[in-house]
Protein backbone atom coordinates (compact mmCIF):
# COMPACT_ATOMS: atom_id res chain seq x y z
CA UNK A 1 0.00 0.00 0.00
CA UNK A 2 1.24 3.23 -0.83
CA UNK A 3 1.14 5.87 2.06
CA UNK A 4 1.62 9.42 1.09
CA UNK A 5 3.20 11.20 4.13
CA UNK A 6 2.55 15.13 4.90
CA UNK A 7 3.61 17.36 6.96
CA UNK A 8 1.78 20.14 8.34
CA UNK A 9 3.95 22.98 6.94
CA UNK A 10 6.10 23.49 3.80
CA UNK A 11 7.54 20.47 3.13
CA UNK A 12 9.85 21.15 -0.15
CA UNK A 13 12.05 24.10 -0.26
CA UNK A 14 15.16 25.24 -0.89
CA UNK A 15 16.85 28.09 1.31
CA UNK A 16 18.01 31.66 -0.11
CA UNK A 17 16.19 34.31 -2.80
CA UNK A 18 16.60 34.39 -6.48
CA UNK A 19 17.97 38.03 -7.18
CA UNK A 20 16.92 40.91 -9.21
CA UNK A 21 14.14 42.77 -10.05
CA UNK A 22 11.35 42.01 -13.02
CA UNK A 23 13.73 38.93 -14.01
CA UNK A 24 12.41 36.36 -15.92
CA UNK A 25 13.16 33.54 -13.15
CA UNK A 26 12.46 29.96 -12.75
CA UNK A 27 12.81 28.16 -9.82
CA UNK A 28 11.38 24.33 -8.59
CA UNK A 29 11.24 22.37 -5.07
CA UNK A 30 11.60 18.92 -6.99
CA UNK A 31 13.65 18.08 -9.80
CA UNK A 32 12.61 18.11 -12.87
CA UNK A 33 9.20 19.59 -12.06
CA UNK A 34 9.51 22.29 -14.53
CA UNK A 35 9.00 21.41 -18.37
CA UNK A 36 11.75 22.54 -20.36
CA UNK A 37 11.38 24.25 -23.45
CA UNK A 38 7.86 24.73 -23.28
CA UNK A 39 5.21 26.16 -20.93
CA UNK A 40 2.06 23.07 -21.29
CA UNK A 41 3.34 19.80 -22.21
CA UNK A 42 0.75 16.98 -22.56
CA UNK A 43 1.98 15.33 -19.46
CA UNK A 44 3.86 17.73 -16.46
CA UNK A 45 6.10 16.01 -14.46
CA UNK A 46 4.99 14.40 -11.29
CA UNK A 47 0.90 14.69 -12.56
CA UNK A 48 1.13 18.77 -12.04
CA UNK A 49 -1.03 20.91 -13.78
CA UNK A 50 0.09 23.78 -16.00
CA UNK A 51 -1.71 26.74 -14.81
CA UNK A 52 -0.69 30.43 -16.36
CA UNK A 53 -1.33 33.73 -13.80
CA UNK A 54 -1.28 36.77 -15.69
CA UNK A 55 -0.55 39.91 -14.08
CA UNK A 56 -1.09 42.52 -17.14
CA UNK A 57 -3.54 41.81 -20.32
CA UNK A 58 -1.90 39.10 -22.68
CA UNK A 59 -1.04 42.17 -25.40
CA UNK A 60 0.90 43.95 -22.98
CA UNK A 61 3.99 45.18 -24.90
CA UNK A 62 6.92 43.15 -23.43
CA UNK A 63 8.50 45.77 -21.14
CA UNK A 64 5.53 45.39 -19.27
CA UNK A 65 3.80 42.25 -20.23
CA UNK A 66 3.87 40.06 -16.40
CA UNK A 67 2.78 36.44 -15.95
CA UNK A 68 4.44 33.59 -14.80
CA UNK A 69 3.53 29.61 -15.24
CA UNK A 70 2.87 27.34 -12.35
CA UNK A 71 3.28 23.52 -12.01
CA UNK A 72 0.96 22.73 -9.13
CA UNK A 73 -0.87 19.90 -7.64
CA UNK A 74 -4.33 21.18 -8.06
CA UNK A 75 -5.52 24.03 -10.90
CA UNK A 76 -6.82 26.94 -8.92
CA UNK A 77 -10.19 26.15 -9.73
CA UNK A 78 -9.84 23.61 -7.29
CA UNK A 79 -8.86 26.17 -4.31
CA UNK A 80 -12.58 27.59 -4.75
CA UNK A 81 -15.35 26.77 -2.59
CA UNK A 82 -18.71 27.91 -2.78
CA UNK A 83 -18.44 31.50 -1.40
CA UNK A 84 -20.28 33.49 1.06
CA UNK A 85 -19.77 36.82 1.82
CA UNK A 86 -17.72 37.61 5.02
CA UNK A 87 -17.25 40.64 7.63
CA UNK A 88 -14.46 43.10 6.11
CA UNK A 89 -13.82 44.21 9.36
CA UNK A 90 -12.36 47.89 9.00
CA UNK A 91 -10.69 46.88 5.60
CA UNK A 92 -12.30 49.86 2.88
CA UNK A 93 -11.44 49.96 -0.65
CA UNK A 94 -12.46 53.29 -2.53
CA UNK A 95 -14.53 55.03 -3.64
CA UNK A 96 -15.20 55.16 0.18
CA UNK A 97 -16.57 58.02 1.34
CA UNK A 98 -17.49 57.63 4.70
CA UNK A 99 -16.87 60.87 7.02
CA UNK A 100 -15.99 64.70 5.79
CA UNK A 101 -13.91 65.95 7.69
CA UNK A 102 -12.55 70.04 7.86
CA UNK A 103 -9.70 70.32 5.10
CA UNK A 104 -6.44 70.15 7.09
CA UNK A 105 -2.85 68.18 7.58
CA UNK A 106 -3.57 65.21 9.47
CA UNK A 107 -1.60 63.34 11.97
CA UNK A 108 -1.76 60.19 14.11
CA UNK A 109 -0.09 58.77 17.28
CA UNK A 110 0.79 55.09 17.06
CA UNK A 111 -1.86 52.57 16.90
CA UNK A 112 -1.33 50.09 19.66
CA UNK A 113 -1.04 46.44 19.33
CA UNK A 114 -4.29 45.01 20.49
CA UNK A 115 -4.72 42.18 23.16
CA UNK A 116 -7.10 40.59 20.93
CA UNK A 117 -5.86 37.77 18.63
CA UNK A 118 -5.93 38.69 14.64
CA UNK A 119 -4.51 37.34 11.54
CA UNK A 120 -3.38 39.66 9.06
CA UNK A 121 -6.91 39.81 6.98
CA UNK A 122 -8.39 40.65 10.59
CA UNK A 123 -5.89 43.57 11.23
CA UNK A 124 -6.02 45.72 8.44
CA UNK A 125 -7.31 48.84 9.41
CA UNK A 126 -7.96 51.28 6.38
CA UNK A 127 -6.49 55.09 6.74
CA UNK A 128 -7.23 56.44 3.73
CA UNK A 129 -8.63 55.59 0.26
CA UNK A 130 -7.93 57.09 -3.14
CA UNK A 131 -9.32 56.82 -6.37
CA UNK A 132 -11.36 53.68 -7.74
CA UNK A 133 -10.84 50.64 -7.29
CA UNK A 134 -12.82 49.02 -9.97
CA UNK A 135 -11.54 51.62 -12.52
CA UNK A 136 -7.82 50.10 -11.56
CA UNK A 137 -6.47 53.88 -10.37
CA UNK A 138 -6.04 55.42 -6.73
CA UNK A 139 -4.74 53.38 -3.70
CA UNK A 140 -5.63 52.86 -0.36
CA UNK A 141 -2.88 53.37 2.60
CA UNK A 142 -3.46 50.62 5.78
CA UNK A 143 -1.93 50.11 9.84
CA UNK A 144 -1.86 45.92 10.13
CA UNK A 145 -1.68 44.60 13.16
CA UNK A 146 -1.02 41.11 13.79
CA UNK A 147 -1.37 39.18 16.68
CA UNK A 148 -1.47 35.55 15.81
CA UNK A 149 -0.31 33.44 12.38
CA UNK A 150 -2.90 32.32 9.88
CA UNK A 151 -3.64 28.59 10.76
CA UNK A 152 -4.91 26.83 7.57
CA UNK A 153 -6.37 29.95 6.72
CA UNK A 154 -5.58 31.37 3.29
CA UNK A 155 -6.08 35.06 1.67
CA UNK A 156 -5.56 36.71 -1.79
CA UNK A 157 -6.35 40.21 -3.58
CA UNK A 158 -7.86 40.66 -6.60
CA UNK A 159 -8.45 44.09 -6.56
CA UNK A 160 -4.82 45.68 -5.79
CA UNK A 161 -1.38 44.85 -5.34
CA UNK A 162 -0.15 44.97 -1.42
CA UNK A 163 3.21 47.09 -0.50
CA UNK A 164 3.73 45.95 2.93
CA UNK A 165 6.13 47.83 4.57
CA UNK A 166 6.84 46.22 8.13
CA UNK A 167 7.45 48.68 11.41
CA UNK A 168 7.64 46.57 14.09
CA UNK A 169 7.73 42.35 14.59
CA UNK A 170 8.79 40.06 11.80
CA UNK A 171 6.53 38.15 9.55
CA UNK A 172 6.57 35.12 7.19
CA UNK A 173 5.01 35.24 4.34
CA UNK A 174 4.03 31.85 2.91
CA UNK A 175 3.27 32.50 -0.53
CA UNK A 176 2.44 29.99 -3.83
CA UNK A 177 5.47 31.25 -4.40
CA UNK A 178 7.53 30.69 -2.18
CA UNK A 179 8.44 31.76 1.34
CA UNK A 180 9.54 35.30 2.43
CA UNK A 181 10.65 36.59 5.59
CA UNK A 182 11.10 39.68 6.50
CA UNK A 183 11.41 42.19 9.21
CA UNK A 184 11.10 46.04 10.22
CA UNK A 185 12.87 48.26 7.66
CA UNK A 186 12.12 45.36 4.85
CA UNK A 187 9.27 45.74 2.53
CA UNK A 188 7.40 42.93 0.85
CA UNK A 189 5.01 43.37 -2.35
CA UNK A 190 2.54 40.90 -2.99
CA UNK A 191 1.14 41.30 -6.68
CA UNK A 192 -2.46 41.04 -6.90
CA UNK A 193 -3.93 37.29 -7.39
CA UNK A 194 -0.73 34.91 -5.49
CA UNK A 195 -2.31 33.59 -2.54
CA UNK A 196 -0.39 33.80 0.75
CA UNK A 197 -0.52 32.53 4.36
CA UNK A 198 1.24 35.21 6.49
CA UNK A 199 2.69 33.50 9.87
CA UNK A 200 4.29 35.43 12.60
CA UNK A 201 7.89 35.23 13.83
CA UNK A 202 7.30 36.33 17.37
CA UNK A 203 4.56 37.92 19.53
CA UNK A 204 2.94 40.42 17.56
CA UNK A 205 3.63 42.86 14.62
CA UNK A 206 3.10 46.02 13.31
CA UNK A 207 3.30 48.10 10.02
CA UNK A 208 1.91 49.60 6.83
CA UNK A 209 0.45 48.26 3.75
CA UNK A 210 -0.07 50.34 0.36
CA UNK A 211 -2.96 48.50 -1.76
CA UNK A 212 -2.35 49.57 -4.71
CA UNK A 213 -5.40 50.08 -7.50
CA UNK A 214 -3.56 50.33 -10.76
CA UNK A 215 -0.61 48.53 -12.63
CA UNK A 216 2.13 47.25 -10.91
CA UNK A 217 5.08 48.86 -8.96
CA UNK A 218 8.58 48.82 -10.90
CA UNK A 219 11.74 50.65 -10.77
CA UNK A 220 11.21 54.82 -11.54
CA UNK A 221 13.94 55.85 -14.37
CA UNK A 222 16.92 57.53 -13.01
CA UNK A 223 17.43 59.76 -16.18
CA UNK A 224 20.43 62.16 -15.87
CA UNK A 225 21.63 60.12 -12.25
CA UNK A 226 22.34 57.20 -15.01
CA UNK A 227 22.59 53.42 -14.32
CA UNK A 228 23.50 53.39 -10.92
CA UNK A 229 22.32 54.37 -6.98
CA UNK A 230 18.36 54.73 -5.46
CA UNK A 231 17.35 51.33 -5.62
CA UNK A 232 19.27 48.74 -7.38
CA UNK A 233 17.65 45.70 -9.37
CA UNK A 234 20.41 42.95 -7.85
CA UNK A 235 18.88 43.93 -4.16
CA UNK A 236 15.25 42.86 -4.34
CA UNK A 237 14.97 39.25 -3.79
CA UNK A 238 12.67 36.84 -4.85
CA UNK A 239 11.75 33.30 -3.54
CA UNK A 240 12.81 30.17 -4.89
CA UNK A 241 9.75 27.71 -5.42
CA UNK A 242 8.19 25.72 -2.15
CA UNK A 243 4.91 23.93 -1.73
CA UNK A 244 2.19 22.58 0.96
CA UNK A 245 1.09 18.73 -0.02
CA UNK A 246 -1.45 19.61 2.87
CA UNK A 247 -5.34 18.21 3.31
CA UNK A 248 -7.16 19.85 6.23
CA UNK A 249 -9.74 21.93 6.59
CA UNK A 250 -8.98 25.70 5.33
CA UNK A 251 -10.32 28.89 4.48
CA UNK A 252 -9.84 30.98 2.01
CA UNK A 253 -10.69 34.51 1.75
CA UNK A 254 -10.56 36.69 -1.46
CA UNK A 255 -10.72 40.31 -1.30
CA UNK A 256 -12.86 41.00 -4.64
CA UNK A 257 -14.93 44.40 -5.44
CA UNK A 258 -14.13 45.71 -2.53
CA UNK A 259 -15.46 42.97 -0.33
CA UNK A 260 -14.64 39.82 1.32
CA UNK A 261 -15.52 36.47 0.25
CA UNK A 262 -14.92 33.01 2.08
CA UNK A 263 -15.10 29.63 1.64
CA UNK A 264 -14.25 26.11 2.66
CA UNK A 265 -11.65 24.17 1.30
CA UNK A 266 -9.90 20.68 2.19
CA UNK A 267 -6.66 21.12 1.81
CA UNK A 268 -3.87 24.25 0.90
CA UNK A 269 -3.71 25.89 -2.05
CA UNK A 270 -0.26 26.63 -1.61
CA UNK A 271 0.61 23.86 -4.02
CA UNK A 272 2.86 25.27 -6.56
CA UNK A 273 6.13 22.37 -6.69
CA UNK A 274 7.49 24.60 -9.83
CA UNK A 275 7.16 27.89 -11.63
CA UNK A 276 8.64 30.48 -14.04
CA UNK A 277 8.19 34.17 -15.22
CA UNK A 278 7.85 37.47 -14.26
CA UNK A 279 5.08 37.99 -12.08
CA UNK A 280 6.03 37.59 -8.69
CA UNK A 281 6.40 38.49 -4.96
CA UNK A 282 9.22 40.53 -3.56
CA UNK A 283 11.29 41.69 -0.83
CA UNK A 284 13.89 44.66 -0.41
CA UNK A 285 16.09 45.87 2.12
CA UNK A 286 14.91 49.52 2.83
CA UNK A 287 18.39 50.32 3.95
CA UNK A 288 20.29 49.13 0.44
CA UNK A 289 18.82 51.96 -1.03
CA UNK A 290 21.50 54.21 -2.39
CA UNK A 291 20.46 58.02 -2.14
CA UNK A 292 21.80 61.07 -4.05
CA UNK A 293 21.28 64.55 -2.98
CA UNK A 294 22.54 68.23 -3.16
CA UNK A 295 26.24 68.39 -2.96
CA UNK A 296 26.62 72.19 -2.84
CA UNK A 297 23.62 74.31 -2.27
CA UNK A 298 19.67 73.66 -2.01
CA UNK A 299 17.32 71.05 -1.38
CA UNK A 300 16.22 68.56 -4.51
CA UNK A 301 12.55 67.33 -4.98
CA UNK A 302 12.11 64.30 -2.58
CA UNK A 303 11.90 62.61 -5.75
CA UNK A 304 15.31 61.42 -5.86
CA UNK A 305 13.79 58.96 -2.79
CA UNK A 306 11.37 57.16 -5.03
CA UNK A 307 12.12 53.52 -4.58
CA UNK A 308 9.54 51.86 -6.84
CA UNK A 309 6.82 53.71 -9.04
CA UNK A 310 3.27 52.57 -10.24
CA UNK A 311 2.72 54.45 -13.57
CA UNK A 312 -0.61 56.06 -14.76
CA UNK A 313 -1.13 56.75 -17.99
CA UNK A 314 0.28 60.29 -17.87
CA UNK A 315 4.21 60.66 -18.22
CA UNK A 316 5.20 61.46 -14.88
CA UNK A 317 2.70 61.67 -12.79
CA UNK A 318 2.36 58.58 -10.57
CA UNK A 319 -0.60 56.32 -9.53
CA UNK A 320 1.68 55.95 -6.45
CA UNK A 321 5.29 56.76 -5.26
CA UNK A 322 7.09 54.66 -2.87
CA UNK A 323 9.56 57.30 -1.08
CA UNK A 324 11.62 56.75 1.41
CA UNK A 325 13.54 59.39 3.12
CA UNK A 326 16.95 56.49 4.66
CA UNK A 327 20.10 57.44 6.21
CA UNK A 328 22.12 60.32 4.32
CA UNK A 329 24.84 63.22 4.58
CA UNK A 330 23.79 66.90 4.81
CA UNK A 331 26.22 68.63 3.27
CA UNK A 332 24.84 71.49 1.50
CA UNK A 333 26.00 75.02 1.96
CA UNK A 334 24.32 78.49 2.52
CA UNK A 335 20.67 76.43 2.81
CA UNK A 336 18.25 75.15 4.53
CA UNK A 337 18.28 71.88 4.79
CA UNK A 338 15.03 70.15 5.45
CA UNK A 339 12.44 69.68 3.48
CA UNK A 340 11.05 73.14 1.90
CA UNK A 341 7.23 74.54 2.90
CA UNK A 342 5.47 73.69 -0.35
CA UNK A 343 2.19 72.59 -1.40
CA UNK A 344 1.73 69.85 -4.29
CA UNK A 345 -0.80 68.13 -6.70
CA UNK A 346 0.26 64.70 -5.10
CA UNK A 347 -1.10 63.95 -1.84
CA UNK A 348 1.08 61.83 0.73
CA UNK A 349 0.57 59.76 3.40
CA UNK A 350 3.54 59.17 5.40
CA UNK A 351 4.57 56.65 8.10
CA UNK A 352 8.07 56.72 10.11
CA UNK A 353 9.19 53.15 10.90
CA UNK A 354 12.49 54.03 12.98
CA UNK A 355 14.57 57.10 13.95
CA UNK A 356 13.51 61.01 13.47
CA UNK A 357 12.26 62.57 10.69
CA UNK A 358 14.05 65.88 10.00
CA UNK A 359 11.33 68.04 9.40
CA UNK A 360 9.41 66.93 12.43
CA UNK A 361 11.80 65.78 15.30
CA UNK A 362 8.50 66.57 17.85
CA UNK A 363 5.16 64.94 17.66
CA UNK A 364 5.68 62.12 14.94
CA UNK A 365 7.26 59.20 16.29
CA UNK A 366 7.58 55.34 15.11
CA UNK A 367 4.59 53.33 14.08
CA UNK A 368 2.96 57.23 13.88
CA UNK A 369 1.28 58.35 10.13
CA UNK A 370 0.46 61.68 8.65
CA UNK A 371 -1.48 62.71 5.82
CA UNK A 372 -0.80 65.93 3.98
CA UNK A 373 -3.49 66.13 1.05
CA UNK A 374 -3.40 67.52 -2.28
CA UNK A 375 -2.86 71.16 -2.40
CA UNK A 376 -2.98 71.53 1.19
CA UNK A 377 0.24 73.24 2.64
CA UNK A 378 2.70 71.87 5.00
CA UNK A 379 6.41 71.82 5.74
CA UNK A 380 9.02 71.80 9.11
CA UNK A 381 7.08 72.77 12.04
CA UNK A 382 8.50 75.82 14.00
CA UNK A 383 11.13 74.15 16.15
CA UNK A 384 12.79 72.52 12.95
CA UNK A 385 12.52 75.42 11.25
CA UNK A 386 14.80 77.53 14.20
CA UNK A 387 16.67 74.52 14.61
CA UNK A 388 17.86 74.50 10.58
CA UNK A 389 17.86 78.41 10.12
CA UNK A 390 20.22 78.70 13.00
CA UNK A 391 22.46 75.44 12.51
CA UNK A 392 25.90 75.55 12.14
CA UNK A 393 26.57 74.65 8.36
CA UNK A 394 28.88 71.22 8.55
CA UNK A 395 28.41 67.85 6.99
CA UNK A 396 25.88 66.30 8.90
CA UNK A 397 25.02 62.22 9.05
CA UNK A 398 20.85 61.63 9.45
CA UNK A 399 21.29 58.43 10.93
CA UNK A 400 19.43 56.09 12.28
CA UNK A 401 16.09 57.08 10.50
CA UNK A 402 14.01 55.51 7.95
CA UNK A 403 10.55 57.50 7.22
CA UNK A 404 8.27 56.84 3.57
CA UNK A 405 5.64 58.44 2.12
CA UNK A 406 2.83 57.00 0.02
CA UNK A 407 2.66 59.55 -2.37
CA UNK A 408 -0.54 59.09 -4.94
CA UNK A 409 -2.05 61.51 -7.48
CA UNK A 410 -5.75 61.12 -6.05
CA UNK A 411 -6.76 62.98 -2.99
CA UNK A 412 -6.92 60.67 -0.03
CA UNK A 413 -10.59 60.52 1.93
CA UNK A 414 -10.10 59.89 5.69
CA UNK A 415 -11.95 56.58 6.81
CA UNK A 416 -14.18 56.64 9.76
CA UNK A 417 -12.16 54.50 11.73
CA UNK A 418 -9.23 57.04 11.47
CA UNK A 419 -11.20 60.18 11.85
CA UNK A 420 -12.40 58.52 15.30
CA UNK A 421 -8.89 57.21 16.35
CA UNK A 422 -8.07 58.24 19.76
CA UNK A 423 -4.65 58.72 18.57
CA UNK A 424 -5.44 61.76 15.87
CA UNK A 425 -3.58 64.62 16.88
CA UNK A 426 -6.05 67.24 16.82
CA UNK A 427 -3.65 69.78 17.59
CA UNK A 428 -1.21 68.66 14.93
CA UNK A 429 -2.18 72.08 13.01
CA UNK A 430 -0.69 74.34 15.88
CA UNK A 431 3.05 72.74 15.41
CA UNK A 432 3.33 75.59 12.65
CA UNK A 433 1.69 78.36 14.98
CA UNK A 434 5.04 79.10 16.48
CA UNK A 435 6.56 80.53 13.14
CA UNK A 436 7.06 84.24 13.69
CA UNK A 437 6.64 86.88 11.09
CA UNK A 438 10.26 87.81 10.14
CA UNK A 439 9.56 90.43 7.71
CA UNK A 440 11.37 93.67 8.12
CA UNK A 441 11.07 96.04 4.58
CA UNK A 442 14.58 97.93 5.98
CA UNK A 443 16.33 94.69 6.37
CA UNK A 444 17.67 93.07 3.28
Amino acid sequence: MNVSVRIPEVIKTAAGYQTGFGNGFETEALPGALPVGRNSPQHCAYGLYAEQLSGSPFTAPRASNERSWLYRIRPTVQHLGHFTKADPGLWRTAPCTEVEMPIAPLRWDPIALPTERLNLVEGIRTITTAGDAAAQTGMAAHVFLVTRSMENEYFYNADGEMLFVLQQGALRFCTEFGIIDAAPGEIVVIPRGIKLRVELRGEAARGYCCENYGGSFTLPERGPIGANCLANPRDFLTPLAAYEDRDAPSKLTVKWGGNLWSCELDHSPLDVVAWHGNYAPYKYDLRRFSPVGPLLFDHADPSIFTTLTAPSDTPGTANIDFVIFPDRWAVAENTFRPPWYHMNIMSEFMGLIYGAYDAKPQGFVPGGFSLHNSMLPHGPDAAAFEGASNAELKPVKLSGTMAFMFETRYPQKVTRYAADLGELQHDYVDCWRGLAKRFDPNRP
